[in-house]
Parts: structure tokens; sequence; C-alpha cells
């Protein structure tokens, strides 16, 4: 598939995959002498579901650090919505609208998932902390919207029955699920996934699969996610992007990744002529 910055298509299944939102141009990150990304390039589109695969040590997870601001490359540049992106710390670029989870769920064990969501309100919020501080005023109506944005959060992901349950009590499939709520509570206009699918059975999968394409198809949130289950990846992204060893060896649909040779060699595991 070779689209340019503007150009927009049409996915098999009727979602509309837009211009370029976020794109990585020739990004090289380095620890010390380790180089965990060699000079790759690829973009993230508006409205498409775009895959980051590859074997353990592929420099998957360093790429999604490097567009969430955690890592600056030593070379390379980021653009985000036609806009060279500067050095920026994580709270920073969330701000733009870059929302993320983690590989190891990273939720505050002892609060609700209500409180928890609540969270992911936090660039929302405009009142003064002494407002806040005293429930008054803006404050007190801005808190207000802010609750009615999380209970609509907490109905769409099904998980009314645990909303007031601290989260450290829940199984670990309605953890991811909490998690994905509080980045859906910044509403962004990115949204990174860290392996959402790890340490889930086949029926936590369906359903965390499930979520995320109506996250995609009913708020329009354009979503790049890291993922190891190649059935998941298949069924669920417009575009997947493929590393091994911190290259990139391929890029395109699912079906021209899943017969791309190099990728067969280094990553699927199948013979072919």
């Amino acid at each position: 598939m070779s689209l340019d910055s503007s150009q927009t298509m049409t996915t098999p299944d009727g979602r509309t995959i837009g211009g370029v939102v976020m794109e990585m141009k020739h990004i090289t990150l380095r620890f010390g002498g380790v180089v965990a990304i060699k000079d790759i390039s690829f973009d993230i589109r508006e409205g498409e579901i775009r895959a980051i695969i590859g074997p353990n040590g592929a420099g998957k997870s360093s790429m999604l650090n490097v567009i969430n601001g955690f890592y600056h490359p030593q070379e390379g540049e980021v653009w985000f919505e036609g806009k060279r992106r500067k050095p920026m710390k994580p709270h920073e670029i969330a701000h733009q609208g870059i929302a993320r989870t983690f590989q190891n769920i990273a939720l505050f064990k002892g609060m609700t998932t209500l409180d928890n969501i609540m969270t992911g309100r936090f660039t929302r919020m405009k009142a003064p902390w002494w407002q806040q501080a005293i429930w008054a005023g803006p404050a007190e109506r801005e808190e207000v919207a802010n609750r009615e944005v999380v209970e609509k959060i907490i109905d769409f992901l099904e998980i009314q029955a645990i909303r007031k349950t601290p989260v450290g009590r829940l199984p670990y499939g309605l953890q991811k699920r909490v998690e994905l709520g509080r980045a859906l509570g910044a509403e962004p206009r990115l949204l990174l996934l860290d392996e959402p699918m790890a340490g889930m059975n086949v029926e936590e999968k369906e359903d965390m699969s499930r979520f995320i394409l109506d996250v995609n198809d009913e708020f329009g949130t354009t979503i790049a996610l890291i993922e190891h289950d190649m059935g998941v990846v298949m069924d669920i992204s417009d575009r997947v992007v493929v590393m091994d060893y911190g290259a990139k060896i391929g890029d395109g649909t699912p079906d021209e990744v899943r017969n791309n040779p190099a990728v067969i060699d280094a990553y699927l595991g199948v013979a072919h002529d």
C-alpha cells in the first residue's frame, strides 16, 4: 500500500483511513553502544489501527516510547499533525492528545475503577487548584462534566458492576480494561496500546479486540498498538509495520506482511520457497 500524506482510502470493512497524523522519519535510538532502533521511517494515519510487531528485543517498545515522548532519538524527526515535534516530556505529549496503556498494568491499585478513569481526565481539568481543593465554582461544574464523560466510558466498556471496586481486587483482564478506560478518559487523538492482549485468555482477548475496534469505529480514534498475538494483529489492524533487531523489515496491509518472505523468516517462523 503506497499513499501520499493527504490521500485517504477505504478498508475492506468500510473504515476510512485519512491523512498522516504522525510520521517517524529516519529514527535512530541508541543506549550507549546499543542501537535499539536503526533508521526507521513509517507513518500513522488518521482513523487507522496501526500495528507494530516483531520478535522479542526487536525494538517495538522503544519505538512506542519514542512516539510517546519518553525516549528522544539521537537521529531522525518525529512529526505530529504536520509539525516537527521538539523534545517533550510525556505529560506534554498527553496535552497534545496522545494517550497510552502499558505492557505492565500501571493503575492506582487502592483506588476504585471510577477514580482511576477519572485520572485520565487530568488534561481536561482547567480550574485552578484552589477551586478544586474546595470544590467550588468552575471546579465543581468541571468535575461534574468530567464525571459524565467517565460514566459513559464505564458504560462503553461494560464495567458498571466494578465502578466502585478498588482495581487491586480485580482480575487481570478487567484491570486491562480499566487501564484502557483511563486512556480513553483523555479523549486522545492518538491512542497507543502496549501489548493490550498480554496475559489474557481467549475470551478476554476477544473482548479486548472488540473494544479496540469499537473505539476506532465509534470514537474515530487513531490507534497504534504493539501485540504478539498474530491472529489478533491480522484480524484488527489496517496496516502493520514489522521490526527485527531494531530495523524495519516490513510495512503494509496484514496480507502484504503475512506474505513478506523477510517477515516469515524473522517472525512468523513458516518455511517458504
